[in-house]
């Protein structure tokens, strides 16, 4: 079996479930209890600059 058929055969099955994986970890990363005051902090730092909605 060649090195492009292994690593074929890794990305169809195993890579997959890989990435799938970690991008159910990265969406779901946020909802986590320890992050209610990043997400308040991220929430409100658009109006960071803003004076007095101008």
């Amino acid at each position: 079996m060649s090195l492009y058929e292994i690593l074929r055969h890794f990305a169809d099955s195993y890579g997959l479930a890989l990435i799938f994986a970690l991008y159910l970890t990265l969406c779901l990363w946020h909802f986590r209890p320890g992050a209610k005051s990043h997400v308040e902090t991220a929430k409100h730092s658009i109006f960071k600059d803003d004076e007095h909605g101008h």
